[in-house]
């Protein structure tokens, strides 16, 4: 029986750049469905906002596990092939996207309406008033709670370990399977989630900090 050890450290820790790699995909891919969620919600569009509440509430009220389970196992039923990362890429773009969107949702409503009724007074289009008057507001105020929830980005890459995905969590099942030493192989797979998670959280709250001073000013 194999013991753990460097070699076994370093399979852990090179699977991490799988966590990364899809983390930035569910956050790329998640930014831009969910920004096109939080414009749908603001809009005045009722079909929009009916289909961009549905969504939200559809994926903020079941649980990613689910959400996996059913893209993983439910495309084969319709003839589409799918593998592991593919499901968890869609998966975890599907549910972040919901989350972003309903963040940016309030970050775009929190924009004074004297801003929204100025744009309107000048007889500015809906383009030109979320490009150039809401949108860049919005965006700094989005920043804290954006960083914030990469990190719960992050932490949800784990269950894609459930589908066969191999990044951190699912390493660690690998070698603790071959060592049976769960507590050093789970130990290294939490100390590299919280040096992956850690910085960010930092940098969110640093981020709401000086927000907080700007606005007391």
């Amino acid at each position: 029986m194999r013991t753990f050890g460097f070699p076994e450290f370093l399979f852990i820790l090179q699977a991490a750049q799988w966590t990364l790699a899809l983390s930035a995909i569910a956050f790329v891919g998640g930014a831009i469905l969910g920004l096109v969620i939080a414009l749908a919600r603001t809009s005045e569009n009722k079909v929009a906002q009916a289909l961009s509440t549905g969504f939200i509430q559809i994926f903020q009220g079941t649980p990613l596990l689910l959400q996996l389970f059913l893209i993983f196992f439910g495309a084969p039923v319709l003839g589409f092939d799918i593998n592991p990362w593919i499901a968890a890429g869609v998966a975890l773009i599907l549910n972040s996207a919901a989350f972003l969107g309903e963040i940016w949702r309030g970050c775009i409503q929190a924009i004074p309406r004297g801003q929204w009724e100025a744009a309107h007074a000048l007889n500015l289009s809906y383009t030109s008033l979320m490009r150039d008057v809401v949108l860049p507001q919005a965006f700094k105020i989005a920043l804290p709670p954006t960083v914030g929830y990469v990190v719960q980005i992050i932490k949800g890459t784990s269950l894609a370990a459930i589908i066969g995905f191999t990044e951190v969590t699912r390493a660690g099942q690998i070698i603790n399977n071959a060592t049976f030493q769960p507590l050093e192989v789970f130990t290294t797979v939490a100390a590299i989630y919280f040096v992956i998670c850690w910085p960010l959280s930092l940098l969110a709250a640093r981020m709401e900090r000086q927000r907080a001073r700007a606005l007391a000013r």
